[in-house]
């Protein structure tokens, strides 16, 4: 029997049951995943939308602390959030945390023990995304209309 040299490697071998070595993989990665399924996809939107939820609230702080610090502080903040640049940024802020909202209730849902079965959880992904983009819009409207 030849010698390990790296003690890795031996949790990496194995055999199949007619006694056959193989090689285990490290770790499943990127490669494995299909990134168009409705889990594997809304997954890693979940992530990145709390990524961008948190990255959005700096936008947020200087926002509250121009409001706090005085006029021309504010006005330049205000110019910011009035530009086609800034609009984009809370249109896009208001999705991501529509998104977020709604995935946070799929997986609470989860927590619960219901939706495992696959068409249902296609169905409730289906929903989270198109509830995302009602409710994006929605909001939209009601904030053009106050505005």
């Amino acid at each position: 029997m030849p010698i390990i040299e790296d003690a890795r490697e031996a949790v990496m071998t194995g055999r199949r049951t007619d006694g056959a070595r193989v090689r285990r993989p490290l770790s499943p990665h990127l490669q494995v995943y299909d990134m168009v399924q409705m889990t594997s996809g809304l997954s890693i939107l979940n992530r990145a939308t709390g990524v961008a939820w948190t990255i959005g609230m700096v936008f947020l702080v200087w926002w509250l602390v121009a409001a706090a610090t005085g006029q021309e502080a504010f006005d330049r903040a205000q110019w910011f959030f009035g530009s086609f640049l800034g609009i984009l940024v809370l249109a896009g802020l208001t999705a991501v945390a529509w998104f977020h909202t709604f995935a946070g209730l799929r997986h609470l849902y989860w927590d619960f023990g219901h939706g495992y079965h696959l068409p249902e959880v296609i169905k409730t992904g289906w929903a989270v995304i198109i509830a995302t983009g009602v409710m994006t819009v929605l909001t939209w409207i009601i904030a053009l209309i106050a505005w």
